[in-house]
């Protein structure tokens, strides 16, 4: 499993790469990552090599012309029966929440271990992060709703897309896969059944 912009092998990642080869893949290279790229050249590393690639609130960080590239080195970087796992904060989820309880921009929306994350922080990027960083990267470039995160996903390429929401956590969740899920992966996903 590639881990895309995942900072850390410290910070958790879900349960079921439990077992799984975790490759640590950064722009930064003082984070000691596995592999230093800007993942908007991922089709420069060699092609069909993981199973999943794990993306949690990083495809935010690129302008939304840049998704197309990331996307695409995912596709390139997976094998035919790969899947990519995508979570982005959820704007509309925001959005709901600001016009509902008529809060402020600098309202915290919730608490985090990073401390309290306000509404800017969520649109924009965690700005006690920007300071201290001092690197634009760790702004917010993009935004999505899961509709428009599954929309970007289908243009890019992927085949089966699976879409979940988090409203309360105000983030939104996706399965993409080359192909289509494999029962392997319908069990380890807990994938739900399609419709009727």
């Amino acid at each position: 499993m590639l881990n895309v912009g995942g900072g850390s092998k410290k910070i958790p990642i879900p349960q079921h790469y439990a077992g799984w080869d975790h490759v640590l893949l950064d722009i930064n290279p003082a984070l000691a990552p596995d592999l230093v790229c800007d993942a908007r050249e991922l089709e420069t590393l060699p092609g069909q090599q993981f199973d999943a690639i794990y993306c949690s609130h990083n495809l935010e960080h690129y302008y939304r012309h840049d998704t197309r590239s990331v996307l695409r080195g995912f596709l390139h970087l997976l094998k035919p029966d790969g899947f990519a796992e995508i979570r982005v904060p959820d704007l509309r989820a925001v959005m709901q929440r600001v016009v509902r309880d008529n809060l402020e921009l600098d309202a915290v929306l919730y608490q985090s271990g990073a401390g309290p994350i306000s509404v800017l922080d969520v649109i924009y990027g965690l700005a006690s992060e920007i300071e201290q960083s001092g690197s634009d990267f760790q702004q917010h470039k993009a935004g999505f709703t899961p509709q428009s995160l599954g929309r970007t996903l289908e243009a890019a390429g992927f085949g089966a897309i699976f879409l979940f929401a988090s409203p309360d956590a105000y983030e939104c969740r996706a399965l993409a896969f080359r192909g289509g899920p494999t029962l392997y992966h319908k069990l380890l996903l807990k994938l739900p059944a399609p419709p009727r």
